[in-house]
């Protein structure tokens, strides 16, 4: 965090994933707490997280690419491939959506939405 967000303002997020309650994750949280801020985040609520549609748009260009990656160098070839055929808009509309998400979301009253 310290090296991404040298000025102090960056936060970590995470969804309560599974693996990110594990208890080693937790641990390691609890003991690193005041190295940066936490940003308290609805549990497992992927409507909420735009990394997940990142994630999923970065698979399905890697899905369709002929031939398709049959080494861990081939996909770090086509993830990389991918990342850059994204258009320039693409994270700042994701970012636009979230007032949208959220308003979903507590109309759902935390529960699913149609994201």
């Amino acid at each position: 965090m310290s090296i991404v967000h040298s000025d102090g303002l960056g936060q970590f997020q995470h969804n309560k994933a599974t693996p990110h309650a594990s208890r080693v994750a937790t641990k390691w949280l609890q003991e690193h707490s005041s190295d940066f801020r936490h940003f308290h985040w609805p549990p497992k609520s992927r409507d909420m997280n735009i990394i997940e549609d990142i994630r999923d748009a970065l698979l399905h260009a890697v899905e369709n690419r002929s031939p398709p990656p049959r080494t861990p160098m081939d996909l770090l070839t086509a993830l990389q491939d991918s990342w850059c055929k994204f258009p320039p808009g693409c994270f700042q509309t994701l970012v636009e959506s979230m007032p949208h998400r959220f308003a979903s979301l507590l109309h759902a009253h935390g529960g699913p939405t149609q994201y």
